[in-house]
């Protein structure tokens, strides 16, 4: 095989789009099109309400203008007929309603009467059995249009599509075509003007006969039941085509007059049929096979899966809302709580915390961002040791601290292993009995040790997650993230720390009885978030996990889209692999149970099912912004925002942050929130296809100091090695 082959097939497999991205484009546009399909079928999309007034005559044959009901231009003629002595065609329009139709037909039958059903495609492609029910019943059924426009506004184009689609559904819902049509808006035949009579002539050519009617019960005013009865009744014997309608609102008037109408004009020798039977022609009908009859069978199909998808969209709507609210009010109160509890002058976790503390920062190719952060824990106001666990690095990282000579700093190596072995190792090497986690990308401030351990003074209290907050906040992307952090992620630690159901310590910034970790077994490589694991399986051994919002810890957050893909794609994963990992909390009895019945859910619905479904606001906010209600829909989505303003603007305020980044809040909305849906829906993917995610390490800059924009200066205060003070070479 030549190079340039192996090249051509190493390039095509490189271009073949991976499952975890096309199962999500697919999703997307399936839930799209059936959007679309159901907009159309709801006369929500290219519906024209647009009602021709009256115009001139003068274009249309006397012969039309003076004849009978039934006008025929097939083949060119055009002639017309009218109904025999004693006979009446009843006919209903705008149907089939669920509610209406079903009350008409089960009269006509008690009655022994039959009629003609003039349906809308729209109504057919959705109840298709009534439609069904009407061909079975032997009554017959003729073309009203799909969408119900006024055709003489239409160009021959859009009504030869209004006749297919019509017929379309009719095929899907009765196996037959039909060659009677009657004209929305149509009345009697003198009324045909010369905006009309061009659109008849060519319905004609397609081969439908026109009906319109001789008496006009307008039942759909609602006038009372003797008066539709009195309008419907034609004089003098004479025979009609009688017009009434079973859908279009309420149509109780017209059942309950139907009741009394048959039986009445029976008495008088009235007979009730199908208009080819009171004409004396064939059927109307014509019975459809083959591809004919599949096509229209698909069609219904598709537009019932239609409406039951977005019925089930409008449920998981109304699910998302109900989790949104709740979530924000929850945070609001129960943030509100915890501040208030941790900010009193008298508060304390018990006695001050003052022993030494191991400050375990597993790296793997931190060379850009290590010596920052080791910088940063020298200048800690808390006695510490500093072990730098090398997991196998290839860019110098262990060589920069050790180059450093940091007293009370060491560096373990060990063979790539992956994050969690690191921290055990770092673990088996600390020496003290409260051990702090960080990443090799952070920065701590000089408190942040201290705050960070002293709920350690509360015996129960086996965690503490610190307040890690973005350092490079000043690209857009960066600037979304912030929000995120000190938004979703702080006031979401509060909240739990209230509800003692904390789900996560961040790795960022956290601190652990070193006793706690070895009852839970230490960290564990089962799922992809060893952070959130480790944290659950603190919680079913009985301790509390609780939130230090003063210890600050910087972190450099992904500055790419690429990069900020991977590591939440990590996380969503991980956390699903952790709430399967524990769901046998669920029936546990004690702390366990006590977790899993509280925690597990909380997790789950906040964390889970709720970003999943959040998509669906921006997806009906664009349906309702191109088909309508647009007022109300965007009212209903700047409410949302609005509500997420304010509890951005809470979190902003008790974390004593800067306002002025709220302004990128609703562009976030817009796009930021966008990328996430898709990482969770890509990560749902992967557990649910068996797929497997490895690790992925995200490229640092090293731009993070001791704080936004900061640098760590180079000097250094006491640390467990001993109360020496030199410069830092």
């Amino acid at each position: 095989m030549s190079d340039r082959s192996r090249h051509a097939r190493a390039g095509a497999r490189r271009r073949r789009l991976p499952l975890r991205y096309l199962l999500p484009s697919l999703l997307l546009v399936a839930m799209i099109t059936m959007l679309m399909l159901r907009g159309y079928v709801h006369s929500e999309i290219l519906a024209d309400h647009r009602i021709r007034p009256e115009a001139a005559t003068d274009k249309v044959p006397d012969k039309i203008l003076d004849g009978g009901p039934v006008i025929d231009t097939r083949g060119g003629q055009e002639t017309s007929r009218s109904i025999g002595k004693h006979q009446l065609v009843l006919t209903f329009d705008d149907g089939p309603d669920p509610e209406w139709t079903p009350k008409v037909l089960d009269v006509l039958k008690k009655h022994d009467a039959h009629a003609v059903f003039f349906v809308t495609g729209t109504m057919a492609s959705r109840y298709p059995d009534l439609v069904r029910r009407m061909v079975d019943e032997g009554h017959e059924v003729g073309l009203h249009t799909f969408n119900h426009p006024d055709l003489s506004y239409q160009s021959n184009k859009r009504i030869d599509w209004e006749l297919s689609q019509n017929q379309l559904a009719l095929e899907g819902a009765a196996g037959v075509r039909t060659s009677l049509f009657r004209p929305p808006y149509s009345s009697f035949a003198d009324a045909m003007d010369d905006a009309s009579w061009p659109v008849t002539k060519y319905i004609g050519s397609r081969g439908y006969i026109t009906v319109v009617n001789n008496t006009d019960s307008e039942d759909w005013k609602r006038p009372g039941v003797d008066e539709i009865i009195r309008r419907a009744t034609p004089k003098d014997g004479k025979g009609a085509i009688v017009l009434m309608h079973d859908s279009g609102g309420n149509r109780s008037q017209t059942v309950a007059a139907l009741d009394r109408f048959l039986p009445g004009l029976q008495g008088e020798g009235y007979k009730f049929a199908n208009l080819t039977e009171a004409l004396g022609m064939p059927s109307a009908h014509t019975p459809v096979s083959g591809v004919e009859l599949w096509k229209g069978k698909a069609w219904v199909y598709a537009v019932g899966a239609s409406d039951n998808i977005t019925g089930v969209l409008v449920v998981g709507l109304a699910v998302i809302g109900v989790l949104v609210m709740s979530r924000f009010g929850l945070m609001l109160i129960l943030s509100g709580v915890h501040a208030r509890r941790v900010r009193r002058k008298d508060f304390a976790w018990g006695p001050q915390v003052t022993e030494p503390v191991s400050v375990l920062v597993p790296a793997f190719n931190e060379a850009k961002c290590i010596e920052n952060t080791v910088r940063s824990l020298t200048l800690s106001e808390h006695p510490i040791e500093v072990v730098v666990i090398d997991d196998g690095s290839t860019d110098g990282t262990a060589r920069i601290v050790e180059n450093m000579r940091l007293p009370g700093v060491r560096v373990v190596r060990q063979h790539n292993a992956g994050k969690p072995a690191a921290l055990n190792r770092g673990m088996a090497n600390a020496r003290f009995d409260l051990v702090v986690m960080m990443d090799g990308d952070t920065v701590f401030e000089p408190a942040t040790v201290r705050e960070l351990v002293q709920p350690f003074g509360d015996p129960g209290v086996g965690a503490v997650a610190g307040n890690a907050k973005v350092g490079n906040r000043d690209s857009l992307i960066g600037a979304w993230q912030h929000i995120e952090y000190v938004m979703g992620f702080n006031l979401d630690r509060r909240m739990y720390d209230i509800l003692r159901c904390m789900p996560t310590i961040p790795g960022a910034v956290g601190a652990f009885r070193r006793s706690a970790l070895e009852r839970v077994g230490g960290m564990s490589d089962d799922t992809l978030a060893e952070d959130t694991d480790v944290t659950m399986a603190l919680h079913r051994d009985g301790w509390r996990v609780v939130y230090a919002e003063k210890a600050r810890a910087w972190t450099e957050a992904p500055e790419t889209v690429q990069q900020l893909w991977s590591q939440r794609y990590r996380w969503s994963y991980g956390t699903m692999q952790a709430i399967w990992k524990h769901r046998r909390a669920l029936v546990d009895r004690g702390p366990s149970g006590r977790f899993g019945r509280v925690g597990l859910p909380l997790v789950s619905l906040f964390m889970v099912l709720a970003p999943l479904l959040a998509p669906l606001i921006d997806i009906f906010l664009l349906y309702g912004l191109v088909f309508g209600p647009t007022e109300k829909t965007v009212g209903a989505w700047f409410g949302v925002l609005a509500i997420q303003a304010i509890c951005a603007a809470y979190a902003f305020r008790l974390d004593k942050e800067r306002m002025t980044h709220l302004i990128s809040l609703p562009l976030q909305q817009l796009l930021y929130r966008q990328l996430m849906y898709v990482v969770l829906l890509q990560s749902w993917i992967t557990a649910l296809t068996g797929g497997r995610l490895r690790w992925q390490k995200l490229r640092r800059t090293g731009v993070v100091g001791a704080g936004p924009g900061g640098r760590v200066p180079h000097q250094r205060t006491s640390s467990v090695s001993g109360d020496e003070r030199r410069p830092v070479a």
